[in-house]
């Protein structure tokens, strides 16, 4: 016994130092709030903080442009028409969809 105990330091004999480095090492693996459980949580708190700053920013925008569209007649119908495509009951309204190639496509023409 006294050989083994010759190899451990004598800081690390001393009960208290064995308990508080054993307490240390429980908080910072085992504890519920870990280090790497404290490290994810605050990665996804910085997430969070931008998300709401991109939230705010949109909400005051969508705020102004209610606003807007309240106000003027002329720009509400333009926003109607544009973004839900209504129309009036004598025209007709062509929407125009850019094609898309298809890289599988030219591959075997080219072949």
């Amino acid at each position: 016994m006294d050989r083994l105990l010759s190899h451990i330091p004598a800081r690390l004999r001393n009960r208290y130092a064995a308990t508080a480095l054993g307490l240390l090492c429980w908080i910072i693996f085992f504890d519920r709030s870990d280090a790497w459980t404290t490290f994810k949580n605050r990665r996804e708190l910085g997430r969070m903080e931008e998300q709401r700053e991109f939230y705010v920013r949109e909400i005051a925008r969508t705020k102004e442009q209610l606003v807007e569209l309240g106000s003027d007649k002329e720009l509400l119908e333009k926003f109607a028409r544009e973004r839900y495509l209504m129309k009036r009951d004598n025209e007709d309204i062509f929407v125009l969809v850019p094609e898309k190639k298809d890289r599988q496509a030219t591959r075997t023409d080219s072949n």
